[in-house]
């Protein structure tokens, strides 16, 4: 399902967390935050995620001179088991909340929502906000990292890392043109350690729903943005466009496959999680769009819907992808 926003709400502040290993990659200068305390300070791996979306959300206020009472929702979820990441970090705000849960695709989910809620005026603004942590995804859906499990070529590491944004309707770049809301996709693909093959029809699913439903051809966009399908899921989301005569590989970002340097740091197939696509997004892509210098991107989050007991149980891992339209332009 594809919607051009008529009332077209503006992401008016942004803001990207991330720890030590984020720091150290090819984007880590974008990040409004940095730390090597891989527990922020915290006790548990699960505490310093909820530390993470605490200080996205905080500097995000900040950059708009805004207070907790200026916002009249948050929208945020996590890869954590109930959400329970994101339900801990705002306890103590005295804001309406609504968990959401999409896996690496839920930051585009909450930004979906955002602009709903801004552009029908059912909210003035409305906070989203996503995160992942390394060791607390590695203790949930594989094993602890002291264990000393030997890992896949295909893998990727889990971000350590936050993105949180504003919306509201106002006249300030970058815009929130327009969405699609992605089908669950499953094409058989039951390893665990290879999520870009699974996820990266959904991807391809979404994007051409989004070109075919909106009119819209790719010589419109700078760059088609995918949330974490990595190298090898990249590599099958351009032989799916192959098939259809399309080369989408001039066009093309990857998240997962920008946040890491794969060659210095060992981070194998790239990066993935509910951080990934937020703190990129953030971080490095949503100022280029504000300045000018990208004009229109699509930005298509990715997430693996599988969870570890039915993982055990021989389940098949189904995806989906939901992507928005992000412009310089309100048009």
């Amino acid at each position: 399902m594809t919607r051009i926003l008529t009332d077209t709400p503006s992401l008016i502040s942004y803001s990207a967390v991330g720890g030590r290993s984020e720091g150290e990659g090819p984007l880590g200068d974008y990040f409004d935050s940095i730390n090597d305390d891989e527990y922020f300070g915290k006790d548990t791996y699960e505490q310093a995620e909820s530390e993470l979306q605490k200080e996205a959300v905080n500097i995000a206020l900040e950059k708009a001179a805004l207070k907790e009472k200026d916002i009249d929702i948050i929208i945020g979820g996590d890869l954590l088991n109930q959400c329970v990441a994101t339900s801990f970090a705002h306890r103590d705000r005295a804001v309406s909340m609504l968990g959401i849960y999409s896996a690496c695709s839920t930051f585009t989910e909450g930004l979906i929502l955002s602009g709903i809620m801004t552009s029908e005026g059912y909210a003035k603004r409305a906070m989203n906000v996503t995160s992942s942590h390394y060791y607390s995804a590695e203790r949930q859906y594989r094993m602890p990292i002291e264990y000393g499990g030997q890992r896949a070529p295909t893998t990727q590491r889990t971000v350590t890392a936050s993105g949180a944004v504003i919306c509201e309707s106002s006249d300030k770049a970058p815009y929130l043109r327009g969405f699609t809301l992605g089908k669950i996709i499953d094409m058989g693909v039951d390893d665990a350690a290879n999520m870009g093959a699974a996820m990266a029809p959904a991807a391809y699913d979404t994007i051409n729903s989004f070109l075919k439903e909106s009119g819209k051809g790719l010589d419109d966009f700078d760059n088609i943005i995918t949330g974490d399908l990595g190298s090898i899921g990249s590599d099958i989301l351009y032989k799916l466009f192959d098939m259809d005569g399309i080369d989408i590989r001039s066009k093309h970002l990857d998240c997962g496959k920008l946040i890491y340097d794969t060659e210095r740091q060992d981070v194998h197939s790239g990066g993935s999680g509910c951080g990934c696509a937020a703190s990129v997004c953030c971080g490095y892509i949503l100022p280029k769009i504000q300045s000018g210098e990208l004009q229109n991107v699509i930005i298509a989050a990715t997430g693996a819907l599988m969870s570890p007991t039915v993982s055990f149980q021989g389940e098949s891992i189904p995806s989906i992808s939901h992507l928005v339209w992000i412009s310089h332009q309100r048009g």
